[in-house]
């Protein structure tokens, strides 16, 4: 948005997922850069994204290396120490180049505070956008509240602070901006992850990819610890040894710090060959296993992160006109209505039932199915938040 003939220029920093890869920021870099502004990413590489320069869709992306994949404290320390020295290096290399004139921040970690108030000093403008919960998420990683998850709440506060404005992507980190951040209600805008439906196409199913079953139960996102698939892996036990189902395939895909050992517990609980783990994948092959799955599913564990967040492949899913099994979350029922089943929380044999409930009722499917896209198509797809973004933006330059 030019405002009295003036390009606004923005650099957007997000450490834990390459762009265009992460699709939240890749969809708030495009709708600026589709408004008049000019924009700059910062953000690491990763499989598929090694190139540390690109020009794409007129958006200038700097991507730097990190050390490993962080899982424990060490590997959190080397990670988050290298992500902010290449942030600060390439936010000079971009200010003496192009410029910038504003900072947007996208967590995980809360340190880019940082590197957004440094430049602050010299009158640039930040805006932080919160996407992760980091103290829930310690919490529930570990199990405990000790002197770094007080470090975390400490960082997060400052995170609030520094910004001149913030982005929840629902009402539940809203309120955190509020109450733990202390963030005028007027600087503090809901803009949602919505899908874009040119981007989420539904096409043909690939038989290949249900094994030879009948059935394939879909999942897409991280490989984490928090994304409860040890939960799914024992609920196709259930399914295929105490219920003696055999003709279900479940196709998981996303990488991550806990893939190996998934695969490890899924060999352990002799559903191997039912399971097909992708890792990350381009997002053809991602699709193509969304469009043959029946069902998809989303056993984040039930958590107070999870409880408090927005997934996207929730509304991956709705878009694909998926019908979907997940523990019952707040934000998940929020996001999916009529177009999911709950299961009781963190409970695996209850999610294995909820599962062949919806397998085996095929009307159920399509109506819940239908239910899904239509949400997107009218309430939910990115269309309708962009204009969100762009108040922000305004809000932001006015500040």
């Amino acid at each position: 948005m030019a405002s009295a003939g003036k390009t606004r220029r923005v650099l957007i920093i997000v450490e834990n997922l390459p762009s265009p890869f992460d699709r939240r920021v890749w969809q708030e870099a495009t709708t600026l850069k589709q408004n008049g502004y000019e924009v700059s990413i910062i953000c690491p590489t990763g499989k598929g994204y090694e190139s540390r320069y690109e020009l794409l869709d007129d958006i200038h992306i700097y991507r730097h290396p990190l050390p490993m994949e962080a899982n424990g404290a060490l590997g959190y320390l080397l990670e988050y120490g290298a992500a902010l020295f290449w942030e600060f290096y390439l936010s000079f290399k971009v200010l003496f180049t192009r410029g910038f004139d504003a900072i947007h921040a996208c967590n995980p970690p809360d340190l880019i505070f940082l590197v957004g108030g440094f430049f602050r000093l010299f009158g640039k403008k930040f805006l932080f956008d919160h996407h992760d919960i980091n103290p829930e998420l310690y919490e529930a990683k570990f199990n405990r509240k000790d002197l770094f998850w007080k470090l975390l709440l400490l960082c997060e506060r400052l995170t609030f602070k520094t910004a001149q404005v913030s982005i929840a992507t629902n009402e539940s980190y809203k309120r955190i901006a509020l109450e733990r951040g202390g963030m005028d209600p007027e600087n503090v805008y809901i803009v949602r992850s919505g899908p874009k439906l040119d981007r989420l196409e539904i096409t043909d199913a690939v038989p290949e990819l249900k094994c030879g079953k009948k059935f394939l139960v879909g999942y897409v996102g991280v490989m984490g610890q928090q994304e409860g698939i040890d939960y799914l892996l024992h609920a196709a036990r259930h399914i295929i040894y105490d219920l003696k189902r055999d003709d279900v395939h479940f196709g998981l895909v996303g990488g991550g710090t806990e893939l190996e050992e998934l695969q490890k517990l899924a060999a352990e609980l002799g559903v191997s060959d039912y399971v097909t783990f992708t890792g990350r994948v381009p997002d053809q092959e991602l699709l193509d296993m969304l469009n043959t799955a029946d069902i998809c599913v989303n056993p984040d564990v039930a958590n107070e992160m999870n409880d408090k967040s927005t997934m996207n492949k929730i509304m991956e899913y709705m878009a694909l006109g998926k019908p979907i099994v997940q523990f019952d979350l707040t934000e998940g029922r929020f996001s999916a209505g009529d177009a999911s089943l709950y299961a009781k929380k963190n409970d695996e044999i209850d999610l294995a039932e909820k599962i062949l409930e919806l397998l085996d009722d095929e009307d159920m499917r399509i109506k819940m199915g239908e239910l899904g896209r239509i949400r997107v198509i009218n309430e939910l797809e990115w269309k309708y938040e962009e204009p969100k973004l762009l108040q922000a933006y305004d809000a932001l330059f006015a500040s």
